[in-house]
């Protein structure tokens, strides 16, 4: 029997899954990761620039083509090495706290500006027009709204670019903020730390970047995955993300052994709670096959299920 390793803190858990398995991390389906299923294959606009390796990285290119696409102010945006060091950049600067659940790289301070994810990770629910926050983290946004950012005037947006690329080890994100604070979180920035790959191909990158379209597209996959899950007697919850929860205590360790991987949501003080990635057409059947696998024991003693906090199925 496979013994299933325990999971991160942040999903992205195929590599130790793989390991215990004795196969190749590709050969996995890794659905604790929440990318964007329609997105292009990065692969060779990022193999076009393995020359850059070559030089220093110069970010001012990637810096004005993001900045285009966001239709922004090139001097509210600073690119950054993930949506990590986005957060914590600004949380160097201004402090701030949360209400739970919240993703856990969020400041956890008594006091000080309001941090929220939009769509909140984990439920993966879009906040509400009237809603306010002072740091939104969108990482998520734009495959949940169809557009780069919902645009608050006063408030500052931390954005991961590559769980919308699909090439979460590129690590790219950005801070939009006003000029002020862009130039002060600049200033703890250490020096090259949005790499030459990352700096060089995002330009390309951003070309087929079509936000409505993909965000129509990925609602379609969502809406698959729950008649999938549903079909297999689980029961996901109301979701506007790229991916929905499932209260059901084991999946984990039931679909591991299979190939598949989804996100224990313990870290979120959510256990008995999976959180599962809209994958493609062709991960939503293989995790389809994967259930039908299990045996008719693995559904026969099922915990009871507890209803959330917001009372959503």
């Amino acid at each position: 029997m496979t013994l299933v390793p325990p999971p991160g803190p942040h999903g992205g858990d195929g590599a130790a899954l793989a390991a215990a398995l004795g196969i190749d991390a590709r050969d996995l389906l890794d659905l604790s990761q929440s990318i964007n299923p329609v997105a292009p294959d990065p692969l060779p606009v990022v193999a076009a620039h393995l020359g850059d390796l070559g030089r220093y990285p110069d970010p001012a290119e990637a810096t004005t083509a993001l900045a285009k696409a966001m239709e922004v102010d090139e001097g509210r945006l600073l690119l950054t090495n993930g949506g990590s060091e986005a957060i914590a950049l600004v949380t160097a600067e201004i402090g701030g706290r949360i209400v739970e659940p919240e993703f856990s790289l969020l400041p956890r301070e008594s006091r000080g500006p309001l941090w929220r994810s939009n769509p909140n990770n984990p439920s993966g629910l879009l906040a509400s027009p009237s809603e306010r926050a002072d740091v939104w983290d969108e990482a998520f946004f734009p495959l949940a709204a169809g557009r780069w950012t919902r645009g608050d005037p006063r408030s500052v947006v931390v954005g991961s670019l590559t769980k919308l690329l699909a090439c979460p080890g590129l690590r790219l994100g950005y801070v939009l903020a006003d000029p002020e604070l862009v130039a002060r979180c600049r200033s703890r920035q250490p020096a090259w730390s949005v790499n030459s790959l990352a700096a060089g191909a995002l330009a390309e990158l951003l070309e087929p970047v079509d936000l409505p379209r993909w965000a129509a597209e990925v609602r379609v996959l969502r809406d698959e995955l729950v008649r999938v899950l549903e079909r297999h007697e689980l029961e996901p919850r109301l979701s506007d993300a790229n991916w929905v929860l499932v209260d059901e205590p084991g999946l984990r360790e039931r679909l591991a052994p299979r190939g598949v991987v989804v996100r224990d949501c313990t870290s979120f003080s959510m256990p008995g709670v999976a959180r599962i990635a809209v994958p493609s057409e062709e991960g939503i059947a293989r995790l389809d096959e994967a259930l039908l696998e299990t045996s008719a024991s693995d559904f026969t003693a099922r915990p009871s299920r507890n209803t959330n906090q917001h009372g959503e199925r």
